[in-house]
């Protein structure tokens, strides 16, 4: 019995060392697996708002999905401009095998993305175009388009000759500045008055009350369209104080101006497609790192929001965030 039970421990040492063995190498082939993954880093405007957290969740979808080791990082504040040119120096140090980035201002962002030219990185642009020969796709809205589309909207909602404002964006933001041009292209075609076109963003970024001094110069304009829901928000604001009624459009399709159209108390916005813009922008990396066709563009589109699929879309939203 003595050397049975001897011949037992023989046999259990070998299985033990070869179980061992076997979980060692899972583990150096998982670690192997782990570190060939490519590298994409996604560096946006900033992470502190709703459209950006939704980037970021499609953004974090495409790189389970394509297998990559991803990062999605933003500046602490956009301004001062210089924020983010100087955390993409920071992102080059990593040596990335793709970067993704929506640039702020092409005249800082561009001489940091020459060097990433140099060391062949690929450059996908998302959510704001700018010119550089060198970028391998754009992933994002046309806005002039999206302006054009807001301008209809509201040109539908007032008559010919009558009195509108335009209230934009960033004077410095490509993407506000088409969007106020494809709206004033609409408006002046169907015969529509723009009795001014105002910024409505201080220099820090952030909404500025100018509505309120528009009304007291033009008490007969008829709608407000503006290049940001945080802009139109701010402008429901204002009108609700002084209990004047008329139509506002905005852009964006933000879960704060969604439930007011929903309630009644905004028209419509023109909302992007965010999680998309997200996803698409990985998968373009990943075709420019495995050496596949990329896209030069590819319009990740837009949807008309009003109070009859508002909730539709809210929940829609709501999923994305959870």
């Amino acid at each position: 019995m003595e050397g049975v039970g001897i011949l037992k421990k023989r046999g259990i040492i070998p299985f033990v060392f070869t179980a061992f063995l076997l979980v060692f190498i899972s583990l150096v082939i998982w670690f192997l697996k782990e570190d060939n993954k490519p590298k994409v880093i996604f560096v946006g405007q900033r992470l502190d708002t709703e459209y950006w957290k939704i980037i970021e969740s499609g953004a974090k979808e495409g790189f389970r999905d394509f297998d990559i080791e991803g990062e999605v990082l933003a500046p602490d504040s956009v301004y001062p401009i210089s924020n983010q040119p100087n955390l993409l120096k920071t992102v080059l140090k990593q040596h990335p095998d793709a970067l993704i980035v929506t640039p702020t201002v092409p005249a800082d962002t561009i001489p940091v993305l020459e060097e990433y030219k140099k060391n062949n990185i690929p450059v996908i642009f998302a959510s704001r175009d700018i010119e550089w020969e060198h970028k391998t796709s754009y992933i994002g809205t046309d806005h002039y388009a999206l302006g054009k589309t807001a301008g209809k909207l509201l040109g539908s909602m007032v008559y010919p000759g009558e009195q509108v404002a335009i209230i934009y964006g960033g004077q410095d933001d490509q993407a506000m500045i088409d969007r106020k041009n494809g709206m004033k292209k609409v408006l002046e075609d169907i015969g529509i008055e723009i009795v001014t076109e105002q910024s409505g963003y201080d220099q820090f970024g952030n909404p500025k009350p100018v509505i309120g001094a528009i009304l007291q110069k033009h008490p007969d304009i008829q709608g407000i369209v503006t290049t940001s829901d945080r802009l139109a928000l701010d402008v429901l604001k204002t009108l609700e104080k002084k209990e004047v009624n008329i139509p506002v459009i905005g852009t964006d399709g933000i879960t704060d101006m969604v439930e007011s159209i929903e309630a009644g108390k905004m028209n419509a916005t023109i909302a992007q497609n965010p999680y998309d813009i997200g996803y698409l922008s990985v998968e373009q990396a990943k075709k420019a790192i495995d050496g596949a066709k990329t896209e030069k563009r590819i319009d990740s589109g837009i949807d008309i929001i009003t109070e009859g699929n508002a909730n539709e879309r809210l929940n829609f939203i709501q999923k994305l965030l959870d």
